[in-house]
């Protein structure tokens, strides 16, 4: 049995390419090998077998005759952060008690109660930035959705608490997100200090604060319990499994940080290249301004939700450059035929969602940002998938569609933005996930109103 072609530089070499260039490094690979083909990232694992081609994501994504497993050893790379007891990190049987106690909160329904909360923090964040003073509009975008991801997970955003929790998971985020942190995680004998360099004690220290401040939240909550919260931490205290058991702590802080990192981090970008997208081109802008506008004064969340343009942009936002790019790993257990080759047991699979957003064949001219695609045709959930798919799909799905969907309309609504320069932006890795090259800088005009579904521009000085 043969693996499918791949890279024959040094392992090292492809590591170092997969940290710090991983998009070209992709690119360049589907170039030269096509649909599947493999990466070594390690000397003592399997090389890593890449999949781009629909049909075989299918196959991995819907495999049901016990020739695939999800290996919780190959999501160790989300331990550090997250924890050995999140949703991410486990698999098999415990995955699934995990998904199933986790799943009720983020049931569709319950979406809409958060429609206020999204609505009010994205006005008050945006609110803050004057007139022609330039900004980092991911830095709004952040702020906005840490805010509501507290507000959705502890039932608040206000107290020092909050505001310590806020600042500490920040910079948490911030430090992680470097190409050299990602390295780290390759390469587990670097995390140490060396001397006055002190990155990874950094890193340890402000998790530790964090973790601190998690904890005394499910103690204070455990000692004073109110069946009136409807916040996801009091849900999930209540949770029982199939045998009866709720969490324990050390499950609910992993959780929590699950919930925290993943809920607010991934849609902060999305939402930043979606403002960088709709300013970028002035037909989107204009198109989707008459669409929102057309709504007139304060309409109602659901309809906006369901606004077909504003899906498009927002589906279109996710896929050129999608946050996550791969779904989460498999692991063959019994030998199995995929993409033209016989896989022998132990091999790791992973879908390439950027390089299956990437395809021609399904998205022509992939490098142009074209909402009216996803208004021309509907794509199967193994062409389009930025949310991964199969047993290990986002659980927040539902969630960062109606954040991204509801704060996007709250601030083209109420602002007329433009971007501070037409320099372009491209992708890179941001820390395990993907995210802008370099700061997207913007500017607010002006401040718009709606009246009698009459748009009117007025300039506030």
């Amino acid at each position: 049995m043969h693996l499918p072609k791949g890279p024959q530089t040094p392992v090292f070499v492809q590591v170092l390419r997969w940290v710090f260039s991983p998009m070209s490094f992709l690119e360049d690979c589907a170039k030269r090998y096509g649909d599947i083909f493999s990466i070594k990232l390690a000397k003592d694992v399997p090389p890593i077998v890449f999949l781009s081609n629909p049909k075989d994501i299918q196959q991995i994504l819907t495999n049901d005759n016990n020739q695939l497993d999800s290996p919780g050893d190959w999501n160790d790379l989300f331990e550090p952060l997250l924890g050995k007891h999140s949703v991410i990190t486990l698999s098999g049987a415990e995955h699934q008690r995990q998904r199933q106690l986790l799943m009720p909160p983020f049931h569709g329904e319950r979406m809409r109660g958060y429609s206020q909360v999204i609505t009010d923090v994205t006005e008050k964040v945006i609110g803050q930035y004057q007139i022609g003073q330039p900004f980092q509009i991911r830095s709004v975008t952040q702020a906005i959705t840490l805010r509501v991801i507290m507000q959705a997970v502890f039932g608040l955003y206000e107290g020092s608490r909050a505001e310590t929790l806020q600042h500490l998971l920040s910079d948490l985020l911030e430090k992680s997100s470097s190409p050299f942190s990602v390295a780290l995680l390759y390469f587990p004998a670097l995390r140490r200090d060396f001397g006055p360099i002190k990155f990874w004690g950094e890193q340890v220290q402000i998790q530790q604060q964090v973790d601190e401040l998690i904890y005394e939240e499910i103690q204070e909550r455990r000692e004073n319990p109110d069946p009136s919260r409807t916040d996801i931490l009091s849900l999930l205290m209540d949770a029982r499994d199939a045998d009866g058991q709720p969490m324990t702590d050390v499950e609910l802080r992993d959780e929590l940080m699950t919930l925290l990192v993943a809920g607010h981090e991934t849609t902060a970008t999305a939402l930043a290249w979606a403002m960088y997208w709709i300013h970028k081109l002035p037909a989107v802008k204009a198109r989707l301004l008459q669409e929102l506008d057309s709504l007139g004064d304060n309409p109602d969340s659901t309809t906006i939700f369901k606004l077909p343009y504003l899906n498009a942009v927002y589906s279109e936002t996710l896929r050129i450059y999608p946050v996550a790019m791969l779904t989460f790993a498999r692991r063959v257990i019994e030998t199995m035929a995929l993409g033209g080759y016989e896989l022998p047991p132990g091999t790791p699979v992973l879908g390439s969602i950027y390089l299956t957003h990437q395809r021609e064949d399904l998205y022509p001219e992939p490098k142009k940002f074209k909402p009216e695609r996803f208004l021309e045709r509907q794509f199967s959930p193994y062409e389009y998938l930025p949310f991964g798919g199969g047993t290990r799909r986002c659980l927040g799905l539902a969630f960062a569609q109606w954040e991204m969907k509801l704060a996007l309309a709250k601030i083209m609504t109420s602002y007329e933005l433009e971007l501070a320069n037409s320099v372009e932006v491209r992708p890179k890795r941001r820390g395990l996930v993907t995210g802008p090259h370099r700061p997207i800088e913007m500017v607010i005009k002006s401040q718009r109103q709606i009246t009698s579904r009459i748009l009117e521009t007025t300039t506030v000085s």
